[in-house]
């Protein structure tokens, strides 16, 4: 029997089991994060646990081991053995171990739904938390707010730790550094070129961030009547400072009482990439016991796809409204004809370059003129003001990814030292917010990344400089440098993301992905242009 023939013949009783397994955990898991079940809590555990253990099978993770890709004449094939080669190598643990892993990982994403915060005796949800770091003039009161958003991480803490050491061990006990290490090579990255570019993309936008830091010290200082070395976290608009202040173009007035979903339907529509189906199976608004972040969840690899928002009308929804059906059109309009393993994103820096990039036009003054009404003399006047706030965006999104990269090497390095201690101090290095001395909580761990998504942010990173080159190509290639409207409302926009992007699914991986989409490699400049204002001039 050819090794091909025996290849065939495990892929094909693999996806026959590993395909319905997905499906009913995907949907235990959309029951959990959407009402805080229980039972759903349960099901969810157990499936994955399931899961995870059909692949830490050692004989069928020795077998795509000894399977060659060059004995595979199928290109098709070889990518699939790769996948699946990669997911099984991921899971050689100890079934005991996996089990408490999976359920640690169960526990910790009930406590970041079921969390609320306590403000002035009120349990208050992350949407209030905000409300009051974004309008809030009293020092006092964003103090008790930014406070109160980091109590999650006390909850949290313990299990993330242990889930941590867990990782570690059979991290280890496979041949790798540690569990970061393993994760980036199984991401088809480097652990020493992922940190060679940061420090490129640090050092080429050093004196940037230092002016802007200096500028915003001053503004933040006058705002809120303080000196400028007084500024604290909490005067900042965010509670990890991952994002910009709202600086002299106010848009959320664009959205306050409008129907900001009939504002994304339109503009996906304009563009070729028809979203009502989705929009009416996703879940948009926050309740008690929902997770109150955001996502977008593939269930089938069929087309139902969903996404969860928590809502409300302003411009940070508008945002992550946009970019979740990023997520979703990216899955919905992959080829339908393509295996199961190869039916999704290339990476997930790639699902992420698209909804990044279709986050960004919440700030774009004709998406703005197009879809949120805004007159146009009013949204050309501020169009200038609305470039500067996308490329100060990029910026402070750059330094919080340099904070959270670094933090979570360093978490796998060594676990046991002073976490709290080296969180603050990286803050201080990537961000220049002065560090509290008086304080000793565990503030990293109220970013829920570091627990449910291990090993990812910088995928955000990187997504973010394939939007920008993918961006550029778009308008100078497929628009060929038409107005500045057709990007917002050319079905070209849809036909060729879904032609090059979306279609080729996981057959590529993602460096030849954006090599074949934008006709050359991953290049920073495009991401750096954005960053200093140069993109479109």
């Amino acid at each position: 029997m050819s090794s091909e023939h025996t290849f065939r013949t495990f892929l094909n009783n693999h996806i026959s089991v590993i395909e319905p397994l997905n499906y009913v955990e995907a949907l235990a898991n959309w029951e959990m994060q959407t009402t805080g079940s229980g039972a759903a809590e349960e099901r969810s555990k157990e499936l994955r646990t399931r899961i995870a253990l059909i692949y830490s099978d050692a004989v069928s993770c020795a077998l795509l081991q000894n399977t060659s890709p060059d004995s595979l004449s199928d290109p098709l094939l070889r990518r699939q053995l790769s996948i699946l080669l990669n997911s099984f190598l991921a899971h050689q643990i100890d079934p005991f171990i996996l089990e408490d892993m999976v359920e640690l990982e169960v526990k910790i994403d009930s406590v970041f739904n079921h969390h609320r915060a306590s403000l002035n005796g009120k349990l208050v949800s992350d949407n209030e938390i905000e409300q009051v770091l974004n309008t809030s003039l009293d020092s006092g009161a964003r103090k008790l707010a930014w406070e109160s958003s980091k109590t999650v991480g006390k909850s949290a803490e313990s299990l993330i730790l242990k889930l941590v050491r867990l990782r570690n061990r059979e991290a280890k006990r496979l041949g790798y550094q540690d569990y970061y290490h393993m994760r980036i090579q199984l991401q088809e990255l480097d652990v020493d070129t992922l940190f060679s570019l940061l420090h490129d993309l640090e050092v080429r936008s050093s004196s940037l961030w230092s002016s802007y830091r200096i500028k915003l010290d001053i503004q933040l200082a006058a705002k809120f009547g303080i000196a400028p070395e007084d500024i604290r976290p909490w005067h900042h608009g965010n509670p990890f400072f991952q994002s910009a202040e709202h600086g002299e173009l106010d848009l959320d007035h664009l959205f306050a009482g409008k129907d900001i979903e009939a504002m994304n339907l339109s503009f996906y529509q304009n563009i070729g990439l028809p979203i009502e189906d989705m929009m009416i199976r996703s879940d948009l608004y926050e309740r008690p016991g929902k997770c109150q972040h955001a996502f977008c969840m593939d269930m089938d690899r069929k087309g139902d796809v969903r996404v969860l928002c928590n809502l409300r009308p302003n411009l940070q929804w508008m945002t992550t409204l946009l970019h979740e059906f990023g997520h979703a059109v990216y899955d919905k309009f992959s080829n339908p004809q393509l295996p199961y393993l190869l039916r999704g994103p290339a990476h997930t820096m790639t699902t992420e370059a698209v909804a990044l990039l279709m986050g960004r036009m919440a700030r774009d003054s004709q998406w703005l003129i197009t879809y949120a009404g805004a007159p146009e003399t009013e949204a050309m006047q501020q169009g200038k003001a609305a470039r500067k706030e996308e490329s100060e965006g990029l910026l402070v999104f750059l330094h919080w990814c340099l904070v959270m990269s670094h933090f979570e090497r360093a978490l796998y390095a060594d676990p046991e030292q002073d976490l709290n201690t080296l969180w603050w101090k990286l803050v201080n290095r990537f961000q220049k917010m002065v560090p509290l001395q008086e304080r000793c909580e565990p503030d990293w761990a109220a970013k829920i990344h570091l627990a449910s998504a291990p090993v990812y942010y910088h995928n955000y990173l990187l997504g973010e400089m394939m939007a920008s080159q993918i961006r550029m190509y778009i308008e100078k290639v497929i628009l060929e440098e038409e107005s500045s409207a057709a990007f917002v409302k050319s079905p070209e926009v849809g036909a060729y993301m879904q032609e090059a992007l979306f279609r080729p699914g996981a057959v590529h991986p993602w460096n030849e992905w954006i090599q074949k989409a934008t006709q050359e490699s991953l290049n920073p400049d495009y991401f750096i242009k954005d960053i200093t204002g140069e993109a479109g001039q």
